[in-house]
């Protein structure tokens, strides 16, 4: 595997201090932000000083029931080629339920959900991740993400579950230790248990971020300094293995880049920390040995597939599609709860799931005033109390963006605007958006503005 080195997470906000950064060998970019005929100037200036660009994927969804879209694949491995990436990477989580498996609406969650720690969900998660190779040009790794919440009968710890992902097909695997972090607080899971059963020769590189607690909830949030527990998990971490990259995230509220650069040295310093210790200790132990535990469960993982295999490649495959839809049921069930309002599965926690779901209406209207801003604009302080409101019974079906124009026309039709000039600067801009190409360069449209402006000159 290629020495990264130390990164940063590449966004818009921040790109020209990313540039002026010392020390800086890598970035990572959100790969869904990136148009491969478009590129950010200062990616483009970055790739040709060497700095290597690594695209970072959030709607694969290769926890879910569903096989990975053949069109997202395909625009992953264009950025891939976009990029010149030696490397792609995405997550463990499900984005997205319901559909056909499910005879039931399609769901957005706008966010990544944990699958459960199942033999089931490893079964499917495996193959996911082999058709995603398939299509990728370069290798894939992936993340273990942030929860608030635990699904009830899970047969795994985190550390046996990402062994026996890595075991199975060879993926490569990001490391998150903030989210290690979060689980820690959330979900009451060791850190050092879970790096003591890692496959720690599979790591691709680690992610570094911040968050914030609150009310006994840790809140993954991107937007905070690291703090330091987590850095004490990239130590302990450091102490086992060297890791070949190790990145700072940050998604918003970015502060001056003499901040960013003090989180790098702390990072730096962890990680020198952890080598140290792992010098003294005469360097790590056996990756063989880290893990007995995840070696039985590997173990019987093998032989329950070798009596798959001796059942027939028929009854293999029916089996799959059963295992599939027992998934997407269950997928299905707690995403609904989350965004639909519909009962609460049996066996998860009522006060955490509606913790969950109030983290993903907030982040959904914060998301939407950022790819639409004009709707903050038009409404002012109502913007998001309005779109709350709306939430509740209008769970996403299709993006974000034509979530943005659902609420909108939601808005309209539903009289919920009584100032009439608030309404009519409303109506323009979803009349503006909601057609096959924007009103505003239709001939029509057009031609009456023009002779507006001309009458207006009279």
């Amino acid at each position: 595997m290629k020495r990264l080195g130390t990164g940063i997470g590449w966004r818009p906000e921040i790109a020209d201090a990313v540039e002026r950064m010392p020390g800086i060998d890598w970035v990572e970019a959100v790969a869904e932000n990136v148009c491969p005929g478009h590129l950010p100037e200062s990616l483009v200036r970055l790739r040709e000083r060497g700095v290597t660009v690594i695209p970072h994927g959030v709607s694969l969804g290769l926890g879910g029931a569903d096989r990975p879209s053949a069109e997202r694949l395909a625009a992953l491995a264009e950025r891939v080629a976009a990029l010149g990436s030696p490397l792609v990477t995405e997550h463990i989580a499900f984005v997205r339920a319901g559909g056909p498996l499910t005879a039931s609406p399609h769901l957005e969650a706008g966010h990544l959900l944990p699958v459960p720690r199942t033999r089931d969900a490893l079964d499917v998660l495996c193959e996911n991740v082999r058709i995603a190779q398939d299509a990728l040009p370069v290798p894939l790794a992936v993340e273990n993400i942030a929860a608030l919440i635990s699904w009830p009968g899970e047969e795994m710890t985190e550390g046996q579950f990402l062994y026996e992902l890595a075991d199975r097909t060879g993926v490569r695997l990001l490391i998150d230790v903030a989210n290690l972090h979060t689980n820690h607080v959330n979900r009451g899971e060791d850190p050092a248990k879970a790096l003591a059963e890692l496959p720690l020769e599979a790591i691709a590189y680690v992610h570094v971020a911040g968050g914030f607690e609150r009310d006994g909830v840790w809140h993954d949030s991107h937007a905070h300094p690291v703090p330091p527990p987590v850095l004490d998990i990239l130590t302990d971490l450091a102490s086992r293995v060297s890791p070949p990259g190790v990145l700072l995230e940050r998604d918003e509220n970015f502060p001056e880049p003499a901040e960013l650069e003090r989180e790098l040295g702390a990072i730096r310093g962890a990680l020198e920390k952890g080598g140290v210790e792992r010098g003294a200790s005469g360097g790590p132990a056996p990756v063989e040995g880290a893990s007995q535990q995840a070696a039985r469960e590997q173990d019987t993982a093998r032989e329950a597939e070798a009596v798959r295999e001796a059942e027939g490649a028929s009854a293999g495959a029916f089996a799959a599609d059963a295992v599939r839809q027992r998934l997407a049921l269950a997928q299905a069930a707690l995403l609904s709860a989350l965004v639909a309002g519909t009962p609460v599965p049996e066996g998860f926690d009522r006060v955490r799931l509606g913790v969950q779901a109030r983290a993903l209406a907030g982040k959904r209207a914060d998301v939407v005033a950022k790819v639409a801003p004009e709707l903050p604009v038009i409404l002012k302080d109502g913007y998001r109390r309005a779109f709350l409101a709306y939430s509740h019974g209008h769970p996403m079906t299709d993006g974000y963006r034509r979530d943005a124009l659902d609420f909108a026309g939601y808005l309209l039709a539903e009289g919920r605007i009584e100032d009439a000039r608030v309404r009519a600067e409303l109506r323009e801009w979803w009349l503006e958006r909601s057609g096959p190409r924007p009103r505003s360069r239709r001939p029509g449209v057009r031609l009456a503005r023009a002779t507006r402006r001309v009458l207006l000159r009279r």
